[in-house]
């Protein structure tokens, strides 16, 4: 059992001249603790990572890139978007490729340029990515072959927009469309990153993440919301070892150096703050998939000797559950670590069952909160399962109920998060800006949750109408409203399916218009058409009557899904 109490622990790494001091700075005008020696900027810490010289920072397939390499070649390019492209500070520079190693170097270059770096989501359609760079505004979009065919139908709609692909086999470009790597030619010997000013509070991220209607919603971040979440992940690392009587070192790589497995793609707050800035800034080997396998997984395991491993819940399970895990050779594996999506508490007990004393974590975040805000780890997590942690010190909670009124301990209400993670808000967007973050600086997340006498915080539901598929927020008004389109269907209403690895599937309810019929497959391909496949219904119920609404003609989904679920058990 650990010796000392979260309190007692927090005090101690938090005390005046430690690394985790505290001060309080105004935000917005709103009085916020931040981390005294949190970096002020991204192109600081991407001048700090030169100083790792020749060691592996990417290694993807059989390629490997060094610190220096990347260093060089993001600085290359932000010399280039300013001089060439005409990219000023607050400019948005689009991202829309997979993981690869270009990915960094478009996002740390476009920073570097003081530009602000919009990465959207590779699994989008045309006409997703499309709103995506009408509603930034971008002026450059660098994107793989892949995402060029996407894009490439409505090119004409942005006749100012340049265009430059990488990863670009077997496509053809077009006049006027350039390859990364003509652009980038010789990347110098030595250089050093463009004079740009920024500061803590200027603009550095704009993310998009599906809310409760429409379309998505890009997000706006700080420089200090990104740097703020590397002293929070440095910060939860030590509490874990104080409250465990055991040393950060101890998590290390076999040669001293950090190895992590990615799963997440960059185009999320955690893929890209947590784990692509965390790994920059500490000197970690960051191993790379084109696509998520789990058996490839398994084989870079062994291969790169990684020692932190993890991502959304699923991808967890993907490996653990892997019919030829005993086949490889995981003796290097520390940590695992995951969040993003509801973690089942047996997950951390089948972790410890196969990996005694490795050191699994569950924390919760959300885009608006710049990942990371709590975390629970080793004997904690161990301990109180079902928990997603405790807040990191400069974040406060509160849980109230729909009036605003904060609830007292135990109880459940909306939880409610404030710090200098926490976003400035929604692009272009004040009155959804107005009804997510309130006057005193909280962001209302929109999730159920109560929290114990220790300051735990548990998820017990979510307030808002979304299904959470491996990490993928899923607006479920979207769902349904590309399902009215098909003129058989008159009402319709998504739900979650719970799901073993996954967390949840999409399911749909729809009733269709008299003497008109559609089938399951037909409703899919017609979703399917129009959104990201991973938005598309798995399943799919027909109702012969009007679906069950309230008074106030709000639909019942709570009563649907609880019946239409037992009925499944039942016959299963």
């Amino acid at each position: 059992m650990p010796t000392m109490s979260i309190q007692e622990v927090h005090d101690a790494l938090t005390a005046p001249d430690q690394m985790f001091e505290m001060e309080e700075v105004e935000i917005r005008g709103i009085p916020t603790r931040v981390w005294k020696h949190a970096p002020d900027n991204l192109p600081l810490i991407l001048l700090l990572s030169s100083g790792y010289g020749d060691r592996d920072f990417l290694v993807y397939e059989d390629r490997r890139w060094t610190f220096d390499e990347h260093f060089r070649t993001a600085a290359h390019f932000a010399h280039i978007l300013r001089d060439r492209y005409g990219i000023e500070k607050g400019d948005r520079v689009a991202i829309a490729m997979r993981n690869f190693p270009e990915w960094p170097v478009a996002f740390f270059g476009a920073s570097a340029a003081g530009a602000v770096a919009t990465p959207l989501n590779a699994w989008w359609t045309t006409n997703e990515m499309a709103y995506g760079l009408r509603d930034s505004g971008a002026k450059v979009l660098v994107c793989d072959g892949e995402r060029f065919e996407r894009i490439r139908p409505e090119l004409e709609s942005f006749p100012d927009l340049k265009v430059i692909v990488t990863q670009e086999e077997g496509v053809e470009i077009p006049e006027g469309v350039e390859r990364l790597e003509d652009v980038l030619g010789d990347v110098p010997a030595e250089i050093e990153l463009p004079a740009v000013e920024l500061q803590p509070e200027d603009d550095a991220t704009l993310f998009y993440t599906s809310g409760t209607t429409g379309n998505p919603k890009g997000v706006l971040g700080t420089h200090r919301n990104i740097t703020t979440g590397l002293i929070s992940l440095a910060f939860v690392r030590e509490r874990g070892a104080m409250r465990s009587n055991s040393s950060t070192e101890e998590e290390m790589g076999e040669d001293g150096q950090n190895c992590s497995l990615l799963s997440i793609p960059f185009f999320h707050a955690t893929g890209c703050h947590s784990i692509l800035l965390g790994n920059l800034a500490a000197g970690g080997k960051l191993v790379m998939m084109r696509k998520w396998d789990a058996t490839r997984a398994l084989e870079l395991i062994e291969r790169e000797r990684v020692n932190q491993f993890g991502g959304v819940p699923s991808v967890v399970w993907q490996v653990i559950e892997h019919p030829d895990f005993d086949s490889y050779d995981l003796s290097s594996l520390r940590s695992i670590g995951y969040g993003g999506a509801p973690a089942a508490p047996e997950l951390v007990r089948k972790i410890e069952e196969m990996f005694p004393g490795r050191g699994a974590s569950n924390g919760y975040g959300l885009t608006e909160t710049s990942a990371i805000s709590t975390m629970n780890a080793g004997q904690d997590y161990l301990d109180k399962p079902e928990s997603v942690g405790v807040p990191i010190p400069v974040c406060d909670t509160k849980v109230i109920d729909p009036t605003g009124t904060p609830l007292p301990l135990g109880e459940v209400g909306e939880l409610c998060i404030k710090g200098p993670n926490v976003v400035k808000g929604y692009w272009n967007k004040p009155e959804a800006t107005a009804e997510a973050f309130d006057e005193d600086g909280y962001l209302h997340t929109g999730d159920l949750a109560r929290v114990d006498e220790e300051g735990f915080v548990y998820l017990v539901d979510r307030a808002k109408d979304m299904v959470i598929r491996g990490g993928e927020n899923i607006s479920s008004q979207e769902v349904e409203a590309t399902l009215y389109e098909h003129p058989a269907v008159t009402d319709a209403a998504v739900i979650g399916i719970p799901h073993h690895v996954l967390g949840e599937e999409v399911g749909a309810v729809v009733h269709t218009a008299p003497g008109l019929t559609a089938s399951e497959e037909e409703l899919q391909q017609f979703v399917a058409e129009r959104l990201a496949r991973f938005k598309v219904p798995v399943k799919i119920w027909f109702f012969e009557d009007p679906l069950p609404r309230s008074p106030q003609g709000k639909l019942q989904k709570r009563q649907l899904k609880e019946e239409l679920l037992e009925d499944e058990q039942a016959s299963a």
